[in-house]
């Protein structure tokens, strides 16, 4: 015979607690398709962590043409892609890192990120690198953060009494 013991605590206090989807894949047919196993960008809570972008053009998958300069304009230009998706800004970033074939282009490519911050720039580095897919020169990946409460998650109340 096996006998069977509950005991409940009974708390008075109000609480709520945040319920949030552990994980949730991000794709937009508005930046670049991944070139990998890999997702455009993973929503974990209210975290936004986005994958690497290169400046792939969307619609043709190709790299743009030009130099540095174009490449980092398209490059922020799938990351605005990628957070709209999301419904973020550049104002959600809260981190980024930049990879440069050659470091001699920091200043073009920090003039032209600096373009697209709007308030307080997040935290950055920035690294020169062998090389990058497709024979890209820069690539951005950024961690954003949604304070809109848009998580898709739940909140959870104690009606105990």
């Amino acid at each position: 015979m096996t006998t069977l013991a509950c005991v409940v605590f009974i708390v008075r206090d109000e609480f709520a607690a945040k319920i949030e989807a552990m994980k949730k894949i991000i794709s937009t047919p508005d930046a670049p398709a991944a070139v990998g196993p890999y997702s455009q960008a993973v929503r974990a809570g209210s975290t936004i962590y986005c994958a690497g972008q290169i400046p792939l053009d969307p619609k043709s998958g190709q790299i743009v043409s030009g130099g540095v300069d174009l490449q980092t304009r398209r490059v922020l230009d799938n990351v605005t892609a990628v957070l709209k998706a999301e419904g973020l800004t550049f104002n959600d970033i809260v981190k980024t890192t930049i990879f440069l074939i050659d470091l001699g282009d920091f200043q073009t490519v920090n003039e032209i990120y600096g373009s697209y911050f709007k308030g307080e720039p997040p935290a950055r580095s920035t690294v020169q690198v062998a090389g990058l897919p497709k024979g890209a020169r820069v690539e951005i990946e950024v961690i954003a953060v949604a304070n809109d409460g848009a998580g898709g998650g739940k909140t959870a109340y104690d009606t105990s009494g």
